[in-house]
């Protein structure tokens, strides 16, 4: 007989690092993964971290935090390996939710800001994989969770950049899982769709606009990160053993219409 389905959910005593876990969205999943049983280190650039540690610690749960600058390699480099100390050198799970967004009509977008959205968005995304993934294949195998996006499948209005960082994140998340797979690392992307975060202020704040986006969004809200929570969770336990390159939309049926 098989074990209680819900078992294979259970994340006791996983160890994880959310890169960008101060966020909107990554915060969500870092509770998510605490919820289940993780230990969690967050690496943010945003000091909010160090109250949500607190408030997690009063409720017991294990969460920890290194403030980073993750535009520059060398605090990409610097803060994994601290995280890592903190996890007592054992990794099972990578989420990588930084992420910024700048808008510009493409012919004038300065050429410092599309470098930064890439650093941030791209660059640190495949850095922080590659140390994960040479910590897991010492600790047989694990699981990686990339944050993509719709703009993953679609290019969007005044933002080349983020457009290209995020289609860049989908196919990096498929190149990632053909090496690894077949090593034990699952590595797979949630690609959120219109969501309540401070990305997107300008856009909800304009009833114009937000009215042009439900008409396309069937159910007719913007997202959470609550919405993220259960996904999270599934891509980092033993219930996703045998998904890997996928790219897995959270977007109230957007990409359906």
């Amino acid at each position: 007989m098989s074990i209680n389905v819900l078992e294979k959910f259970n994340l006791k005593d996983k160890k994880a690092i959310v890169v960008g876990g101060a966020g909107d969205l990554g915060k969500a999943m870092v509770e998510a993964l605490v919820e289940a049983g993780s230990q969690v280190v967050i690496i943010d650039i945003d000091d909010r971290m160090y109250n949500f540690c607190e408030d997690f610690k009063k409720n017991d749960l294990n969460v920890e935090a290194v403030k980073a600058d993750i535009s520059k390699i060398e605090e990409v480099q610097s803060s994994y390996k601290k995280a890592l100390e903190i996890l007592g050198g054992k990794l099972d799970i990578l989420v990588n939710s930084a992420g910024i967004q700048r808008r510009y009509p493409s012919e004038q977008f300065p050429e410092e800001e599309w470098s930064k959205v890439i650093a941030i968005n791209l660059d640190a995304t495949f850095y922080f994989c590659k140390y994960a993934a040479n910590t897991m294949l010492e600790n047989n195998g694990g699981k990686i969770i990339n944050v993509a996006s719709l703009m993953s499948f679609l290019g969007g209005i005044t933002i080349p950049a983020y457009a290209a960082s995020k289609g860049g994140v989908g196919q990096l998340t498929k190149a990632l899982s053909n090496d690894l797979a077949a090593k034990g690392i699952c590595v797979n992307a949630i690609a959120p769709g219109y969501m309540d975060t401070q990305l997107n202020a300008a856009i909800i704040n304009d009833k114009k606009r937000t009215d042009e986006v439900f008409m396309r969004v069937p159910m007719k809200r913007w997202g959470t990160g609550e919405d993220l929570k259960g996904l999270t969770v599934f891509l980092a336990s033993a219930a996703s053993d045998y998904v890997t390159g996928t790219i897995i939309p959270v977007d109230g049926g957007y990409l359906g219409r």
